[in-house]
């Protein structure tokens, strides 16, 4: 098989590849502003509470669990994938190394 058919009959899946990671890019950039948003949010609604001004607690109180909560555990979950698979890169980098190749 020449490299001209094999690179036709994996077109999808090449050029599908780079969209994927650009959109999951995409998702955890905005996660990550979001998570910051909320932090930023949550001081403000706790100081603001400290003046008896109840309004921004409770709506943040609100929001917690159907976004927020989902928000963070995306943003830990990037995060763990992200070390695992540098982890799993960098043994496969020494397997590399100690077999000469």
């Amino acid at each position: 098989m020449n490299p001209q058919s094999r690179s036709s009959e994996a077109g999808g899946t090449e050029a599908l590849a780079p969209r994927l990671k650009r959109w999951i890019d995409t998702v955890l950039v905005i996660d990550v502003f979001l998570v910051i948003a909320g932090a930023i949010w949550f001081a403000l609604a706790v100081a603001l509470h400290s003046q008896h001004v109840e309004a921004p607690l409770q709506l943040l109180q609100r929001l917690w669990d159907p976004l927020f909560t989902p928000a963070i555990g995306l943003l830990m979950a990037a995060a763990l994938v992200s070390g695992l698979l540098g982890w799993w890169q960098r043994q496969g980098l020494s397997r590399d190394r100690d077999s000469g190749t």
